[in-house]
């Protein structure tokens, strides 16, 4: 190749590497649903910002870019800018953010954002999370509180739980269904269909619109607000990648950030109608008497000393909230 042109090929392979590397990839969680989905809220939010102000991002629809863990372990190495993920995806580096997930802990999303942010936790947790390659960008709210889904009968009370077999997220919600009187057993969100119409599993803890988004009603038909904590997954980032930036392009991520967490919120508000879609789907909404949540809430409390978190993590989280 004559010296000009590979001049010009080495040019051009420097530009199209520039592109790649100015290209934000997102990973999404959820479907694509403006409507439906919180963390696409946060995510289309934050794609969008950062697009308008000079950095170029793409979003990947759920599992594209390989389930939760391959999301993890590509940014955590640097080979993916941002994901959308679960809150234990980052409590296997350090167990603090579990705080977010204590039931009955939280009044509301106000106290969830005044202990990640006035409190200083997101600081405390990326204390950790960084060190191994994962920053937590931000706490995203895909609904109302979680709520008890089930395919077999209303549950009215702690006692109904008897019997039944809850798909767990992990060994805490194990702990949470077994202080409920239940059974869990841990199903990759994939599997939680098929779990569901055999028998391997009876239901779920999730917000209400989870099985209209999913397309779960045709056999989830029991919903009780339980009220048991905010819905919430997170943002994850590679610290690589965040570090590598500019302190103008950084600033961009973290103005962006703030829009997203924006966006969510606002959307939050807008999700009074869900109970009335899943009651028109043919499910079977039970609203707990203050009798049988505050039961639910006092069984509850045995899983705060589980050893899932310390006394001196949940002290931490109590002086964040301000009590």
């Amino acid at each position: 190749m004559k010296p000009m042109k590979m001049l010009a090929a080495t040019a051009l392979a420097l530009v199209l590497a520039s592109t790649a590397q100015a290209q934000v990839k997102i990973a999404l969680d959820s479907p694509a649903d403006l409507e439906g989905s919180g963390s696409y809220v946060w995510a289309h939010a934050f794609a969008t910002y950062l697009s308008e102000n000079g950095m170029a991002a793409e979003e990947y629809q759920r599992g594209a870019l390989g389930g939760d863990d391959e999301v993890f372990d590509q940014v955590s190495q640097g080979l993916l800018e941002v994901g959308m993920a679960p809150l234990n995806i980052v409590a296997s580096v350090d167990p603090l953010i579990f705080g977010l997930r204590l039931p009955y802990f939280f009044a509301d999303m106000e106290e969830v954002d005044r202990a990640l942010y006035d409190g200083g936790m997101l600081a405390r947790i990326n204390e950790a999370t960084t060190p191994a390659g994962v920053r937590v960008l931000g706490v995203n709210t895909v609904g109302p509180a979680t709520g008890i889904f089930n395919t077999r009968r209303p549950v009215t009370s702690v006692e109904d739980m008897a019997g039944l077999r809850m798909r767990a997220l992990d060994e805490s919600q194990i702990d949470l269904f077994a202080a409920w009187g239940a059974a869990g057993t841990i199903v990759a969100w994939a599997e939680v269909p098929n779990a569901l119409q055999t028998g391997v599993a009876d239901g779920y803890l999730n917000p209400a619109f989870v099985p209209l988004l999913f397309g779960h009603t045709e056999f989830i038909k029991h919903f009780t607000e339980a009220a048991v904590s905010p819905s919430l997954r997170i943002t994850i980032a590679s610290e690589d990648w965040y570090q590598g930036l500019s302190d103008e392009d950084r600033a961009t991520v973290d103005a962006a950030t703030e829009a997203a967490d924006a966006a969510n919120r606002a959307w939050l508000g807008t999700q009074d109608g869900v109970i009335d879609q899943l009651i028109a789907a043919g499910v079977e909404v039970v609203e707990l008497t203050p009798e049988a949540r505050a039961a639910f809430q006092t069984a509850s409390e045995a899983t705060y000393t589980n050893g899932v978190l310390t006394a001196e993590q949940i002290a931490e989280w109590e002086t964040a909230i301000g009590r």
